[in-house]
């Protein structure tokens, strides 16, 4: 596999780059590159942005109003946007339901749901995890009780990500407890501003609220809401989860920080006064990443250029877990340069605007903050341990 660039990608890379120099807004990119806090206006204005140009959904065949780019431009386009400070496109609707529809949804459904999501007319969220159902999520327990044309639905979901902001939530439910587990649990498409939905906030280690704990009690769910066949939902499930996990490798987000990595490295120095990014061992560290990155991204463009169309599989696991620990791994080095003034960390050095109350740069006030969020990337869409598991069965036979 070749991979190196064209002069057709390398002419797309450079309008990439210049799309994004002349059409993020300055506050967002501000935001982004101080890892500071986003708001729902922020990545809806992006998206919006992103749309208006033709370029709302970049992993989606044109047939369903996508760009219909190949593997190497999405791969191009997220690095560029990334390393410009634009947030990353929500994965909610793009990447993790939208497929999920294009393959099995109906025709009704995927022209009902499909149109509204490049623009962000309709924000999803996911409603998977459960308290006790994590990592074995086929244990759920929240139920689906058919009466006529409509589901009542009562349980719980937890670590529903910017449930605060949905509109709708794709949710897994169990229809048939008598079922083994995968074989008795569906998809429901389901209206977050449907009677009996409740949205309890949990604040993270970083003091910020993006996840939620989401009740349901006796909510009702129009049968057509129902993606693809009764009791099959854990088939479409894994088909999902697949997208996500090759997109939680975020080669995007790890290029602009180490990026960022590196400009820290020669803004601090050390004991001597000499910048950090002259010792020998800081730059041995930060050359192992940049190998485990490149290493990564060429994993990741076999994965999708050769899965003949058929979608992520089991290789996904692999990428999930290199592209996650590798983000843990460059927030850690950011937190080692920042050296103590990462240390004091108050959440609400993260919000725009807010002073810095205590003396050391700008950048390295929420680098403790950074490093706390990120130890999340090893959890979310399957912790690391599933992962191997998958791997040993699918991959290795054992």
């Amino acid at each position: 596999m070749d991979l190196r660039f064209t002069a057709a990608e390398q002419g797309f890379r450079e309008e990439v780059r210049a799309f994004a120099q002349d059409r993020l807004p300055a506050d967002i990119r501000d935001k982004v590159l101080g890892h500071r806090r986003l708001g729902k206006d922020d990545y809806v204005r992006w998206h919006r942005i992103l749309h208006a140009h033709g370029w709302g959904a970049p992993a989606w065949p044109k047939q369903f109003g996508g760009t219909g780019w190949t593997a190497m431009q999405r791969l191009i386009f997220e690095i560029e946007t990334f390393r410009a400070g634009a947030p990353r496109l929500l994965s909610f609707g793009l990447t993790m339901i939208a497929p999920v529809l294009m393959k099995y949804g109906s025709p009704e459904q995927q022209a009902r749901f499909l149109p509204r999501i490049p623009g962000m007319e309709d924000f999803w969220c996911q409603g998977y995890s459960e308290p006790g159902s994590g990592s074995d999520l086929a244990s759920l327990k929240t139920r689906a009780e058919r009466r006529g044309d409509r589901y009542i639905v009562n349980g719980q979901k937890i670590w529903t990500t910017m449930a605060q902001y949905a509109d709708w939530i794709f949710c897994l439910v169990r229809t048939d407890p008598e079922a083994k587990q995968q074989e008795g649990i569906s998809m429901l498409l389901i209206d977050m501003n449907s009677p009996g939905i409740t949205v309890r906030p949990i604040v993270t280690l970083d003091g910020s609220h993006d996840v939620n704990e989401t009740w349901f009690e006796n909510v009702e769910v129009p049968v057509a809401n129902l993606v693809g066949e009764e009791n099959r939902g854990w088939t479409y499930a894994k088909y999902l989860l697949g997208h996500e996990r090759t997109g939680i490798a975020g080669i995007g987000h790890c290029h602009r920080e180490l990026r960022q990595l590196k400009h820290y490295a020669s803004q601090a120095t050390d004991g001597a006064g000499r910048p950090m990014s002259e010792d020998v061992r800081m730059r041995d560290k930060i050359a192992r990443l940049e190998m485990d990155l490149m290493a990564l991204e060429m994993l990741l463009l076999r994965a999708i250029t050769q899965d003949g169309g058929r979608g992520p599989g089991p290789e996904a696991s692999i990428i999930k877990i290199r592209g996650s620990e590798l983000q843990q791994d460059i927030a850690m080095l950011q937190m080692e340069v920042a050296g103590p003034h990462a240390w004091p960390f108050a959440p609400q050095w993260l919000d725009a605007g807010s002073v810095q109350p205590v003396s050391g740069p700008d950048w390295a006030a929420p680098a403790a903050s950074t490093y706390f969020d990120m130890r999340k990337t090893t959890i979310y869409g399957g912790a690391t341990e599933v992962q191997k598991n998958i791997i040993a069965k699918m991959i290795l036979g054992f």
